[in-house]
């Protein structure tokens, strides 16, 4: 069956409706549908040269192949014409509107997952919308209460505890039930959209060296290591609390589906000096499929023909694959 996926190109001023352009000109293994306005993909197609045929969506129709410089495109219209690198508040709506449509497009199920491409988060907040990110919008409007950041690059996949918070904030926020809602997430996730059958979650400590029998920190002793058994004993399997660095290595990856941080830098370094530029955000814990691109809009680049298409690519793939994953386990 031949999947349909939703591709939103984010801020209109950055590359990716650049790298929509690019996208459109190999062939793929789905049908990949910009919520977009066309003018701007077409006059995006001109500053780089390339070729590039728009066709309407039909969703009464079944999905079919897209590429070789033909795109579907799910028509929604800029407020101001778009330059190359200019942002402007008058297009925040327009964005969060592709979103949206994207969003509920897969609820609907006349999608099958929806793949981000960068936002600017200061110009929507400064067009006088509060919006933190992509995540969070997106669990508002699903009505999630929990979300997991995963970001995945061939071999090596990490899942995050805490996401954008200082510091200091982050021992406070580590609760029981954060902990063991997390991991539930990440458990039923890893099963059931990567076809995982008895996935393994290799957690880390939230101190140096694990907390060091209580000589570092008592997070561990106190919170982690008993949450931790309390899961194992509902058949989640588990390894950890792991010093944070050594557990980075080939015996323990080998044997592990995804490594869960306690807080962003401590695992998303690791994950992108492995695969930066190949690698995908997955937001797990959603009523749908969501992968997004590890990068941002680079402004300077828009327009210029220079922008990477690599984590574009590798989250349309993933999004291809969860999708069949998830529709072989629903039956």
């Amino acid at each position: 069956m031949i999947q349909r996926i939703a591709i939103t190109p984010g801020e209109p001023a950055g590359i990716g409706p650049d790298l929509v352009v690019q996208l459109a000109q190999q062939a793929h293994q789905a049908e990949l549908v910009a919520v977009a306005d066309p003018n701007l993909l077409k006059q995006r197609a001109d500053d780089l040269g390339l070729t590039l045929k728009l066709r309407e969506v039909d969703f009464s129709q079944a999905p079919r192949y897209t590429g070789n410089g033909s795109l579907a495109v799910y028509s929604k219209p800029l407020a101001v014409s778009a330059q190359p690198g200019i942002l402007n508040t008058a297009n925040a709506p327009y964005i969060l509107d592709t979103l949206r449509s994207a969003a509920k497009g897969c609820l609907a199920n006349d999608f099958n997952a929806m793949v981000t491409a960068p936002v600017h988060k200061g110009i929507i907040n400064d067009a006088g919308v509060a919006f933190s990110g992509h995540t969070e919008f997106l669990a508002e409007l699903t009505d999630t209460k929990q979300v997991v950041m995963m970001l995945a690059t061939e071999g090596l996949r990490v899942t995050l505890v805490t996401t954008h918070l200082p510091l200091s904030e982050v021992p406070s926020q580590i609760t029981a039930e954060l902990l063991s809602s997390v991991i539930r997430i990440i458990h039923h996730d890893l099963k059931g959209h990567f076809g995982i059958e008895d996935p393994h979650i290799t957690v880390l400590g939230l101190n140096p060296h694990a907390g060091e029998g209580g000589h570092m920190g008592h997070e561990e002793i106190d919170l982690i290591i008993p949450c931790l058994k309390s899961l194992q004993r509902e058949g989640i399997k588990l390894s950890g609390p792991l010093p944070a660095d050594t557990a980075f290595n080939d015996k323990v990856l080998k044997q592990t589906d995804t490594i869960l941080a306690m807080y962003h830098d401590q695992g998303l370094p690791v994950l992108k000096y492995k695969g930066f530029g190949s690698a995908v955000n997955i937001t797990l814990g959603l009523p749908i499929i969501r992968t997004s691109v590890d990068h941002g809009t680079a402004l300077d680049l828009a327009g210029t023909g220079k922008a990477d298409l690599g984590s574009l690519k590798t989250a349309i793939d993933y999004a291809i694959e969860l999708a069949e994953h998830r529709q072989q386990h629903h039956g």
